[in-house]
């Protein structure tokens, strides 16, 4: 499927100008532009990525949130649906409440003013943005990456994330083979996953290594990506970073 950008924009409901900013800043990028009139033209993974942008727009996200979350190394769409999910029921519930205050009012109830309060659901949206824009958001290498990847094609961010996968897998075999995660198979991996970190995102230090070997674990999210290339290969990749970084 293949939409130009006036079919691309009457299909999502946003305005030519709105994708052409899109565009510009990196957030959404054409997935082909005929080089010899510049018209733009979307696809499916073009929708897709909209419909996520849409997602958070609904949420109130600013548009610097949104390409902090979906520039992320560690994307894991899986879980944003889930927290999107999460944030809309919130969404879901006050407004509830409102037409059930509207229905008391008409009736000429008193109303108690906390039926107003959308305190929660501000609190788990700040929460859910501050924690992407602290993971990436103020860093060199979140910077780095935003300009790196900025011109990514749908093409060369499905080669990258494949490649990472791959990799993934490769920690996963090399467990499975009964490597010690200090094994020189495993600690030739971890240069490996670096160097891959680096070709593709940013400068990946073994400061910065070291961190993320260390969320790979402690964030369920990260572990539960990784790990369905086999159960305990988080542990493994971060044991193994861990004695890679300790040299």
């Amino acid at each position: 499927m293949k939409m130009h950008i006036k079919e691309f924009a009457k299909l999502t409901g946003v305005s030519v100008r709105t994708l052409h900013y899109y565009d510009e800043i990196g957030l959404l990028q054409p997935s082909f532009v005929d080089e010899q009139n510049g018209y733009r033209f979307y696809d499916e993974e073009s929708l897709t990525r909209m419909q996520e942008i849409l997602f958070y727009r609904e949420l109130d996200f600013s548009l610097k949130d949104i390409q902090a979350i979906l520039s992320s190394p560690d994307y894991d769409k899986h879980n944003a649906l889930k927290e999107q999910k999460h944030l809309m029921l919130l969404k879901k519930e006050r407004l509830e409440r409102l037409i059930t205050a509207l229905d008391s009012a008409m009736k000429g109830e008193k109303l108690t003013m906390n039926v107003f309060d959308n305190s929660e659901f501000e609190a788990q949206r700040e929460l859910y943005a501050k924690e992407a824009k602290e993971k990436w958001g103020k860093t060199d290498a979140y910077k780095e990456s935003a300009e790196k990847t900025k011109g990514y094609s749908k093409e060369k961010w499905n080669e990258v994330n494949e490649g990472m996968n791959a990799l993934m897998a490769e920690f996963a075999e090399c467990k499975n083979s009964g490597n010690s995660s200090d094994s020189d198979r495993a600690q030739a991996l971890v240069k490996k996953w670096q160097d891959y970190i680096t070709e593709n995102y940013y400068t990946c230090t073994n400061e910065i290594l070291a961190g993320l070997g260390a969320m790979y674990t402690a964030d369920e999210r990260f572990r539960a990506n990784i790990d369905k290339h086999g159960d305990g290969t988080a542990e493994f990749m971060c044991e193994a970073i861990k004695a890679y970084c300790a040299k």
